[in-house]
């Protein structure tokens, strides 16, 4: 190998190992590595750029804006309440859930379905009786099955058609990739629906666990008149800094107060309301000028002017590896942490002593504007409010569907290119009111955006050096006893594994290379090879982490690593299969 090929993969094994490691998001992998190849001249400036020029990352991020719309508004929500309604067997039920889902997710984002329907699914069967972990992570699988059925069902299709296009290609049509993507998904939802009531157990979610004792979490004391307390500040009264406790609203006759900041001034009879475990209070029984307040008749998950909520900590949130205390949580989000689980069990320990992981779900108590703070930033995944459906604003329902509606079929005729159409459907969503122009800034998952316009310079790396020729002459020497069909296989069994060891986007950019380079070496279309890429990247059902909607559901479904072995594994073996049988017929090798 040359020094550029050396250079590079010691540069893809770093970025690599610190992914898997967690040491760095993919975003920072991903930009990082390209500045080394440019800074060692393994790559120009031109190449080391190409992504921010590319249309697929500007072309996701607008995805993004859309399907923020249809999540405000609760498009989808209708149709899955009625298909939820009206279940009369739990395969029946599973069959008309999962289908609009597939649907959905072939044309929008669909980490933003997920979690829009989330909570849905969870009330659904908590009213009913039935664990939620029967249904969410069939959920979860048929969003990402969806994705494959159209080039803008998920990034990883628009990042290899970026490819193609940034190599020379011509990028891929609209429903150049539904041949396969629609008989994965059709087989797909089959299995599931087989399987999933034999495979997945009733499992307690957290917001089942929780839902006779959410009382325990919340106390009320009363300021006494005329004593220590009265008219002292929150911070000069030792009210900030409590153990076990956090002070989350002061009510004031008909007034409510939250957050409290620490300059506010408390009176005699207010009511302070403190968010807490009830072994955890002794601060409060023992400050002068404090006493106990009468408990109302707190409804489950909804004590004025309080809410209850479920989070998930995702791949990219500042909390990974820190501890509530090290994060100053209360200060910092303005809620307590009433619980945490984690591989579908609650965690007994101190809860301000935990170290966090990618995962683990997180009880907490805060103000009814918590979700809209927090809905589309890292620190959480999701943002579930517990015992009540997401308030929606459905005024502008109409309009999404008209706007992306139209959008859609622009892209799908070909009318004009897949990004304009995008793109006025965002402008049109902004300008008509359905979303402000902050929301639709806030949408935007800027490290799927990062993570895919940074890749576009290690992919030329890799192959202007030499290094994807080297791998792919390697796959096909260990896979080529069984002909051509080895090397296709060769490289779909390493795109899932990355998919499962970093992310879907990135595995797809520092495969690409590869398999182009292996479908030359042995004459066939580079073009099967990089189809299969992509849906194989997107192809993640085997851990709670490969996948952002597979780390949603983990613990509102009280999953663990094992059940998604489970139904991943012939999940799996389908989309093997099927890329196996198809490419070969409409991309001949």
């Amino acid at each position: 190998m040359s020094a550029d090929a050396w250079i590079t993969i010691v540069v893809l094994l770093l970025a690599v190992a610190a992914m898997v490691r967690d040491r760095l998001s993919p975003a920072a992998a991903m930009i990082g590595s390209t500045g080394v190849l440019l800074l060692t001249g393994v790559i120009d400036a031109g190449e080391a750029f190409s992504g921010f020029s590319n249309p697929a990352p500007i072309t996701v991020a607008l995805l993004y804006v859309v399907a923020e719309a249809v999540s405000r508004t609760g498009v989808l929500q209708p149709l899955v309440t009625k298909a939820l309604g009206d279940s009369d067997g739990e395969r029946g039920g599973l069959v008309r859930i999962l289908t609009p889902v597939a649907g959905a997710s072939s044309v929008l984002n669909n980490t933003p379905i997920v979690a829009m329907l989330v909570p849905e699914i969870t009330g659904w069967s908590t009213r009913r009786g039935r664990a939620p972990s029967r249904l969410l992570m069939p959920l979860s699988f048929a969003a990402i099955l969806g994705g494959t059925i159209t080039v803008i069902g998920t990034s990883t299709n628009l990042i290899i058609s970026g490819l193609l296009e940034a190599s020379g290609g011509e990028p891929l049509g609209f429903f150049e990739i539904t041949p396969i993507g629609a008989a994965i998904t059709v087989v797909g939802i089959g299995l599931i629906t087989l399987l999933a009531p034999r495979v997945l157990p009733d499992r307690r979610s957290s917001s089942d666990d929780l839902g006779e004792a959410a009382r325990e979490f919340v106390i009320d004391m009363v300021v006494t008149p005329g004593g220590p307390l009265d008219g002292v500040e929150v911070e000069a009264g030792g009210l900030r800094h409590l153990r076990g406790v956090f002070l989350v609203a002061l009510i004031r006759r008909d007034d409510v107060i939250a957050p409290v900041l620490p300059s506010s001034v408390v009176r005699g009879e207010d009511r302070l309301r403190f968010a807490g475990r009830v072994d955890d209070v002794v601060d409060l029984m023992s400050i002068p000028g404090l006493e106990s307040g009468e408990q109302e008749q707190f409804n489950e998950f909804e004590v004025a002017p309080l809410s209850f909520y479920e989070v998930v900590i995702g791949a990219a949130s500042p909390l990974i590896n820190r501890t509530l205390k090290e994060a100053r949580f209360r200060g910092r989000y303005q809620a307590a942490v009433v619980a945490i689980h984690r591989a579908g069990q609650r965690v007994n320990a101190k809860l301000g002593e935990v170290p966090l992981r990618v995962g683990d779900t997180l009880v907490i108590v805060a103000d009814p504007e918590f979700r809209a703070r927090w809905r589309n930033r890292t620190d959480f995944l999701l943002v579930s409010p517990l015992g009540q459906r997401p308030v929606e604003d459905r005024r502008g329902a109409k309009r999404t569907m008209v706007i992306a509606l139209v959008a859609i079929l622009a892209a799908a005729t070909g009318v004009v290119p897949v990004l304009n159409a995008i793109l006025a459907a965002a402008l049109a969503l902004v300008l008509v009111g359905v979303l402000t122009p902050g929301q639709a800034k806030n949408a935007v998952d800027i490290d799927v955006v990062v993570t895919m316009a940074g890749g576009f310079g290690l992919a030329a790396g890799m192959q202007a050096s030499g290094l994807a020729e080297t791998i792919a002459d390697g796959l096909v020497s260990s896979f080529g006893a069984v002909g051509s069909l080895g090397a296709l296989l060769g490289v779909v069994l390493a795109t899932m594994l990355l998919t499962e060891l970093v992310s879907n986007a990135a595995a797809a950019l520092l495969v690409f290379p590869v398999a182009v380079a292996a479908a030359s070496s042995i004459g066939a279309d580079p073009r099967g090879f990089a189809i299969a890429v992509a849906v194989a990247a997107s192809a993640s059902f085997l851990s709670p982490v490969g996948y952002q909607t597979n780390t949603m559901v983990y613990g509102p479904g009280g999953y663990r690593y094992t059940d998604y072995v489970r139904l991943g594994v012939p999940l799996s073996l389908v989309v093997i299969t099927t890329i196996l049988i198809l490419v070969p017929v409409l991309w001949p090798l």
